[in-house]
């Protein structure tokens, strides 16, 4: 009997023992299922957050995107109308030196010697008659002329001087002044000034006067007076506005 009873005693905490640990394992399994949510939803929390994220980074991509677009076109049609100004610019730029060297052209060629007729002494033409023995001015201003051209300034000025001296009041000796003065250009800049200056100052109605000017307003941009260039430009086109020298004066001022 007392043996019976001890295993029923030891029975009875078996069971005691087992619905313990059962409880204390579904207990276990309770607490393990709420930290799972709890994590699953920290999870989700975290994952829509991270969704969230993404889709505000594709939406300030789609805007960039547009934005750069947007840009692309605009620097196309800039591009584009830059280089349309740019071919205008060309094409004035053409037109302008073309301009230039027709006037230099012209310039040159009403440089060139043309013939003086001569008329008898019964008119009163300014010209004087050359002496028997004498060179007539016509004569020696082709002559001086093509020493001139042929490269030979010094011989060229004697025959200017010359005329100058003996037919003062000839119709050629503006031009006899005017090519003095070339003579010395290259040489002695100052000397050719000042022949120019008396082109202006003698003959203000000769073909050479606004040449004259032009080409002190030269000599003085290569002496570096840039301000004395400029005074002589402004008198070229102020008192010659319709010839080609004004033209080109202009273009230098920066006016054309």
């Amino acid at each position: 009997m007392t043996r019976f009873a001890l295993l029923a005693a030891c029975a009875a905490l078996s069971a005691c023992a087992l619905k313990g640990d059962v409880r204390r394992v579904e207990e276990q399994l309770v607490e393990y299922r709420a930290e799972t949510a709890r994590a699953d939803s920290a999870r989700a929390v975290m994952l829509d957050q991270l969704l969230l994220y993404q889709q505000r980074v594709l939406d300030s991509l789609r805007v960039l995107q547009r934005r750069l677009a947007t840009f692309q076109g605009d620097m196309r049609a800039d591009l584009t109308e830059v280089q349309g100004q740019l071919v205008q610019i060309q094409e004035l730029t053409g037109q302008s030196q073309q301009r230039l060297t027709e006037l230099r052209a012209q310039i040159d060629q009403r440089a060139r010697p043309y013939v003086v007729p001569v008329v008898p002494a019964s008119g009163d033409t300014g010209a004087a008659t050359a002496q028997p023995g004498q060179i007539g001015a016509q004569e020696l201003y082709n002559l001086s002329l093509q020493q001139l051209r042929r490269g030979s300034p010094v011989t060229a000025r004697e025959g200017f001087r010359k005329l100058l001296a003996d037919y003062p009041t000839h119709l050629l000796a503006a031009d006899a002044q005017f090519f003095l003065g070339e003579t010395w250009e290259e040489t002695q800049r100052d000397s050719a000034a000042a022949a120019y200056e008396l082109v202006i100052r003698n003959y203000p109605d000769s073909r050479h006067a606004p040449t004259s000017l032009y080409r002190l307003g030269l000599l003085a941009e290569r002496r570096g007076d840039q301000r004395a260039a400029e005074v002589y430009y402004t008198r070229v086109i102020a008192g010659y506005p319709r010839s080609e020298e004004a033209q080109l004066a202009r273009t230098k001022l920066g006016n054309p």
